[in-house]
Parts: C-alpha cells; structure tokens; sequence
C-alpha cells in the first residue's frame, strides 16, 4: 500500500506542514527536579525528530502545583521559557514546526509536588488506579500511589485558569508555532468533564455544560494571547485511565468540538482510547466529531503507515499523530516513506533520565 496522502502537506492555521506525519506529545521525564528546566539534551532530541510535519511537545505543566511526575518539563518560569525556546529554534533550524502542549496533572499527582499538601481536583477523592513517579530520599525515582486529593475552591479554579493563559504567553514568546490545550487521558481538565471525578454542585459540576465550563474557559484564557489559527486542543473521548470513567463521552465530545469551530481554533487532536485498553472509537462517531467541529483534525493511537493513510483516504482524519513509533525512530518520516524498517522501543527506558532509550536510537 502507497502512502502518499501522508506525504502531502497540510496548512493548519498559518502554517503549512511538510507531511501529515504529527509527533504526538510525549512525557519522557528528561529535566531535574526541582526546577524542570530542559537542557541540551532536550534539545537533540527534538532535533533529531524534526522531520515530523508538527512535533506537539512533551506536556509542560503550567505550576509545579500542577506536576505529577518526577522530572516531567514545565513552562512557569523565565528559565523553563529560554530552554524551551533554544529547542524551538534548533528544531525551526532544521525546518521543523512545534506545538507546546501545556497542562495540569490535577487529581493524579502526589505531597511529593504539593509542599507536602494534598493535589487538588474538581472532587476530595482517593484516584483509583492511578500512580504518579517521585524522586526518593535515596535519589531513586519511584511509582507511588497519587495521595487522596481535595476539592479546587472557585477562587483556586479561576487562578488555574490564570496560570494556562500565562504559560500560553511564555510559549508564544519562545516561538512555538502552535500551543495545545491538554484537556485529555485523565488529567485536570478531563477530570471535570467526568462525573466520575466530578461530584460538585456549583457552575462546575452537574450538568454536561457545568463539567465543560473549565476547558472552554482555559481555552478563551489562552486565546486572549494566542491568535485562534495558533491554538489547538486535544481530547480524548472514552478514555478510561487514571480513573476516569464518563457516563457521556460521546456527548461531551461533540459538545466541546462544537465549541471549539465557534471558537475557530486551528485543529482537534483526538487520542484514540484504544491504545490503553478502550473501546475503538467508530467510523460513525469520528464522522460526528467531523461535522461538529469542521477543522484540522489530528488522531493517534496504534496507528501504523498503512491505517494512517487509510484514515486521512477516508477523510475522517486529516493528519496522524505518532507516539512510540517516533520515541524509537527519530527519522520516522523517513522510514514510513521507504517502508521501514523500524527500531522497537526500549520500554523500560522510556520514563527513566539520561540519553540511554532518549537520543541514542539509530537512524536509517
């Protein structure tokens, strides 16, 4: 099977992409704590995958109150800014193009983060199923059950809302391309849209509109410093991890697609559930998702070459988002295009620190 649809560029919003070939956002847990400044690692190895039509970063978390992992990139301070700045213009070097995904881990994090607080969510809960990695006495980085977390006052919702329009600004101001709103797999923002997680009786809670309100607020937050056609947002309907569980998936996920075409952001990026476990999402609800929203949709999740460019032919898809592939084949784009062969992934590499399963994968 051909895979040219995936080699024919894609303007979304101002920019136009080489290929449809996305890097989707990946936590490699690469800086140092506390400070979660990037370093020149970081920036090979962004250089090394900048072939991607879009590299959508790694998340950055918007505080340190919003951190869950150990070592996990932040975007809140003047240093966070200038590293991530260096990367995005070694990679602009290399003719590449960038998405900062910025985010608030909420509920799944750890006193570990917090000053020795509880993390807080829409909901006082213990997070069923669901670890955060913290660095030991010993030094040693461990996965540890997330502590029991407390419900986000009003006052506290609207200053996290503060914080994702800051951290926008600093990625405009480091010369990201795009910035994504991270409002998926179970983190804050997805953590109000379901009533597992969401038990409040206030403007945030009850109704499909109330447990929406959050996300739409973060995204006219951010659009008051970044342009609409530089904007993105990443959902992901019927996930199922760190304890999320929604009684309305599909509902909540046309409802903010519709929000997100009057709102005329530059694309949807949508994380297919089955790549944890979850259902597959149908022809017939990615054909719903379409008609709500009407822009640049990007999917991933255990997307090969082939199904890539079976989903972009179909036109329920307009470019694919890669994961795993692109931790273990820098030059990804350059073995789709001959047809391999590809590099497996080092598992027990992937969260661990230092070059070994980060910059040192071969290329063809």
């Amino acid at each position: 099977m051909t895979v040219e649809k995936l080699f024919t560029p894609i303007r979304i919003g101002n920019a136009t992409l080489p290929n449809r070939i996305i890097m989707a956002p990946l936590t490699r847990c690469r800086t140092e704590e506390p400070d979660n400044v990037t370093t020149d690692l970081n920036v090979e190895y962004y250089v090394q995958r900048a072939s991607a039509g879009l590299i959508i970063s790694e998340a950055l978390h918007i505080a340190k109150s919003a951190q869950g992992y150990a070592g996990s990139a932040g975007l809140f301070t003047d240093a966070q800014e200038a590293g991530w700045k260096k990367i995005v213009d070694a990679v602009h070097a290399q003719g590449g193009h960038m998405s900062a995904q910025i985010w608030h881990v909420g509920r799944v994090s750890h006193r570990y983060f917090q000053e020795g607080q509880a993390p807080a969510g829409p909901s006082a809960m213990t997070v069923p199923d669901a670890k955060c990695s913290i660095i030991q006495p010993d030094g040693t980085q461990a996965y540890v059950p997330c502590t029991p977390c407390r419900e986000l006052t009003v006052d506290e919702i609207k200053s996290i809302v503060g914080q994702y329009r800051s951290s926008a600004q600093r990625a405009m101001a480091a010369g990201f391309d795009f910035v994504e709103e991270h409002a998926a797999n179970g983190y804050l923002l997805q953590q109000f849209q379901a009533d597992s997680a969401n038990l409040r009786t206030d403007q945030y809670g009850g109704s499909l509109e109330n447990r929406a309100r959050i996300v739409l607020e973060v995204m006219d937050a951010m659009l008051e410093v970044v342009p609409p056609q530089k904007l993105g947002v990443r959902i992901s309907p019927y996930f199922n991890i760190n304890g999320i569980h929604e009684s309305q998936p599909e509902d909540m996920a046309l409802y903010l697609a519709a929000a997100f075409r009057e709102r005329n952001v530059a694309y949807l990026s949508v994380a297919e559930p089955s790549w944890v476990g979850g259902i597959a999402l149908t022809d017939r609800f990615k054909e719903k998702i379409r008609q709500a929203y009407g822009g640049i949709i990007i999917y991933a999740g255990e997307y090969t070459a082939e199904k890539a460019e079976a989903a972009i032919a179909s036109g329920l898809a307009d470019a694919i988002g890669f994961g795993r592939p692109f931790i273990a084949n820098p030059d990804l784009v350059a073995r789709m295009r001959q047809g391999g062969p590809y590099n497996a992934v080092d598992v027990p590499t992937i969260y661990k620190g230092g070059p070994k399963g980060y910059t040192d994968y071969p290329a063809l």
